[in-house]
């Protein structure tokens, strides 16, 4: 019974302890409300709601963890695949979400005694000329030790779990964040490969254009060699191929630049990005005919947005803060034990009679801290209206992110029909310009100004199809897919 109840006595009063501070809630601290901000229940395709070739339901029927499927081009998912793996943005993100869990659980070992095992040796040797000197003792003594010490600080006032709650909301902005980083590579990646796909197009078409103008001089050098043309109408056939030709070599270098940038975005090798061989899909007309554009959103679905998830996150570590600070006005309890064996020789060690034990309870209540503490508050505070700007702030870009995309959507779709129109009316234009100059009734200065007019149009097009892309792609980025915004 001797040698239990010290044991006990010290396993005992620190389970008292954790049930204390388990069972205990403060009543100081003040629980987190999230901002109340005005926002529209929907959120509508252009500015009065009207749609084109897309339904309300659609909404439903969009992946938006993997909204580029919807596309149905297998060297795109590709293309998304092989950057998720080598970014360094993500290895970079990843990194930080280790850390940040890392300092959750560092955070959560405060609820937990803290148990040490102590073992020393000690040899001293006293001066012989004091008056407590003993010579039946000598001048030299041993004493050894070996012991258990544990230590306990009850969390009546809620500092540990405000210092857990802010690391866990902290560790889930940098979840977010991770998201956020995804998500907008997803987005670059894809816009920058409508791009590549765009200027394919842009070259082709120049070099079709230029074949036609080399065609027509030839024809003009003919008629001019027989005598059928003037020497005017040669040369502005020369003009016109020389400036088709330019035109090939300026797209053509506007897609090598193009094929670098994504090729940098897929995180190639140096050697790769110098000289990229990237793989073709589908071609734009296509990309754009498989488009899926829901008509209507829940406003709710921006609340998935991972830069809005983060900043709220932000928010609540914040608020957090300022209950972890709160807690210092108020007194701290810790409990300390010890227990283990000490003795002169090595042989006794371990006998009963060299058992030592040893418990203690501790009260600290500041009472001078020259405004440490309320300085401290202060700047939590200060802290957590910082966090509410930024949360404001998140949730309007978001808005305006949504209405951009949305309006873009929406006027694209307006801007190629009425190029379509535009580009049928001038090969009509181009078709009669050349019969009436082959009949004479027109200079040939007719057929060029009708050539030049369609190829501007049909490249104004591609434009409008690549825009109309990337404003899919930007609506897409916009309610945050691409990420799992049920993960955090």
């Amino acid at each position: 019974m001797f040698k239990r109840k010290p044991l006990f006595h010290m396993a005992y009063s620190l389970i008292a302890a954790c049930a204390v501070a388990a069972c205990s809630s403060s009543p100081l601290t003040k629980n987190y409300e999230r901002p109340d901000l005005a926002v529209p229940d929907k959120l509508s395709l252009g500015e009065t709601g009207r749609v084109r070739g897309a339904s309300t339901s659609a909404v439903t029927a969009i992946d938006w963890q993997a909204w580029w499927r919807a596309f149905q081009d297998p060297v795109l998912d590709a293309f998304l695949q092989e950057a998720a793996s080598n970014n360094q943005d993500l290895v970079l993100a990843a990194a930080r979400m280790t850390e940040a869990h890392a300092t959750l659980s560092q955070n959560q070992a405060n609820f937990f005694p803290q148990v040490d095992l102590n073992i020393g040796d000690n040899r001293t040797r006293v001066s012989q000329s004091v008056a407590t000197y003993s010579p039946v003792v000598g001048p030299y003594m041993n004493s050894g030790q070996v012991g258990l010490s544990a230590s306990y600080e009850i969390d009546f006032w809620g500092k540990y779990a405000s210092a857990n709650d802010a690391a866990r909301a902290r560790l889930l902005a940098q979840t977010a964040n991770r998201g956020l980083v995804l998500t907008t590579l997803y987005a670059n990646v894809a816009q920058s490969y409508f791009s590549m796909r765009a200027l394919d197009a842009q070259v082709m078409l120049a070099q079709q254009a230029l074949v036609t103008r080399q065609e027509s001089l030839r024809l003009q050098q003919r008629r001019f060699d027989a005598g059928v043309v003037g020497e005017l109408d040669l040369r502005q056939a020369e003009s016109e191929a020389a400036s088709a030709e330019a035109a090939v070599r300026v797209v053509q270098q506007n897609r090598s630049n193009s094929e670098s940038a994504l090729a940098l975005l897929l995180g190639r090798k140096p050697a790769d990005i110098m000289r990229p061989v990237l793989a073709r899909g589908a071609q734009i007309e296509l990309l754009v005919t498989r488009q899926t554009i829901p008509a209507e959103l829940p406003s709710d679905v921006l609340v998935r947005r991972p830069d809005v998830v983060s900043a709220e996150q932000n928010l609540i570590a914040a608020h957090a803060d300022i209950n972890q600070a709160r807690a210092a006005y108020f007194p701290k309890l810790s409990l300390t034990a010890s227990y283990g064996q000490q003795s002169q020789r090595l042989t006794n060690l371990f006998d009963p009679a060299s058992m030592f034990w040893n418990m203690l309870g501790n009260l600290t209540q500041p009472i001078f801290r020259a405004g440490a503490i309320d300085a401290a508050v202060a700047a939590a505070n200060a802290r957590e209206r910082q966090a509410v700007a930024q949360y404001t702030q998140a949730v309007q870009s978001a808005f305006r992110d949504v209405h951009d995309a949305l309006n873009n959507v929406d006027a694209g779709r307006d801007l190629t029909g009425v190029t379509l129109q535009r580009v049928d009316a001038l090969r009509r234009t181009l078709n009669l310009a050349n019969l009436r100059y082959k009949a004479g009734y027109s200079p040939y200065l007719e057929v060029l100004n009708a050539q030049r007019d369609l190829a501007q149009a049909e490249s104004g097009l591609i434009d409008i199809q690549r825009g109309q892309l990337g404003a899919v792609v930007s609506l897409y980025k916009a309610v945050g897919g691409g990420w799992d915004a049920a993960k955090p």
